[in-house]
């Protein structure tokens, strides 16, 4: 399996508070291992559209909903090329009128990008349509470059009043809202539930303040897992929302039928990010990518994903239990980044059958 180092299969790291402290709350790692979701980045792969990328996005749901995955979320970028998931509400409502029970939401929405109002008119326009379907995952990142920023009318500062502007998105969903005269319509009162995202110990931080769920980007971002994880624990103060901590553990996932398989996708994926973060605009060969691959700036990128489970289903679910204590994760979200849309079903099929996922029932509608 690739990308395996470390005790327990799993890369280690020598800074950070150990998750044996007792600090740390007990995890329920059977709840864990059976409550897996799936961060879909809608990626746009060579020789594809847009508009294919956005359509295997409803058949991705629709597989992850029959195959007993708790929710699916789309990420906010801006700017990207292989990225087709901008318009994140656009999209979370295309795919909820293809899907019937599944959870959506964004994973996340970068919040200092929009108006709190803004954003509770959208999502609540969503949780009015799809009743206790649709989950906020909220950031503070760019989601872009500076000049993607400046086409935003995105400005530095507004990265600072990221913690009232999830205040004040609260307030609105909850039908109070912090601004006298104002309210979200639709949007109010329908308590979307709120999560905070983050790869940092400020995220943890503050999802813990907030007594909000955290989601951890440790699928690009691994370097402060465990301790964010160990702060925002230690730190959390329950709320209306939440009664106790719960932790998102983002995870990269390549299941194949053979292990030579998984290798092979995943070589590809990173020959494709390479390309696409340090190409310029062009499109690079398999050997101009290797090259980059082993330059230093290639292989900070590769750094991106040290968490991978990649190989066979009984390969992959050996680290997915490995990764699940390491980051001592209430919930698992994964991305399966393979290069071409069967894969990433099959991917997506694997990893359900290898975790013995079990499909909700059937709801009944009218």
């Amino acid at each position: 399996m690739i990308g395996v180092r470390g005790t327990a299969g799993l890369p280690s790291y020598g800074s950070g508070e150990p998750f044996a402290s007792a600090a740390c709350s007990a995890v329920d790692l059977e709840s864990a291992l059976n409550t897996i979701s799936i961060l879909d980045l809608a990626l746009i792969g060579r020789g594809q559209t847009a508009r294919e990328s956005l359509n295997a996005s409803v058949v991705l749901a629709q597989h992850a909903e029959a195959l007993g995955y708790r929710r699916v979320w789309y990420a906010e970028h801006h700017n990207i090329r292989s990225i087709a998931s901008s318009a994140t509400s656009v999209l979370i409502a295309h795919v909820a009128a293809h899907t019937k029970q599944i959870r959506l939401g964004a994973g996340g929405i970068m919040l200092p990008n929009h108006a709190p109002l803004t954003i509770a008119e959208q999502f609540g326009t969503l949780a009015e349509l799809h009743p206790d379907r649709i989950d906020l995952g909220l950031g503070r990142a760019p989601g872009g470059d500076q000049p993607t920023m400046r086409a935003l009318r995105r400005y530095e500062e507004s990265v600072e009043s990221f913690p009232q502007d999830v205040l004040e998105l609260q307030g609105y969903l909850a039908g109070e809202s912090l601004i006298r005269g104002v309210d979200a319509i639709p949007g109010k009162g329908t308590k979307v539930p709120l999560y905070i995202l983050g790869s940092s110990l400020f995220g943890a931080q503050l999802a813990a303040g907030l007594g909000l769920p955290f989601a951890f980007a440790s699928h690009f971002a691994p370097q402060s897992l465990q301790e964010a994880v160990a702060l925002y624990r230690r730190s959390f103060e329950p709320s209306e929302q939440l009664d106790r901590p719960h932790v998102i553990a983002g995870l990269n996932v390549i299941a194949a039928d053979t292990a030579a398989e998984a290798q092979a996708q995943f070589q590809a994926v990173k020959r494709f990010r390479v390309s696409v973060l340090l190409g310029r605009g062009r499109t690079l060969s398999d050997q101009e990518a290797d090259v980059l691959l082993e330059s230093p700036a290639g292989e900070r990128i590769m750094q991106m994903g040290t968490y991978a489970a990649v190989g066979t289903p009984v390969e992959v679910r050996k680290y997915v239990e490995d990764f699940v204590q390491l980051a001592r994760a209430d919930e698992l979200i994964t991305v399966h980044p393979s290069q071409t849309v069967a894969d990433r079903l099959k991917s997506v099929q694997l990893l359900a059958e290898t975790m013995e996922l079990v499909p909700a029932s059937p709801q009944v509608f009218d």
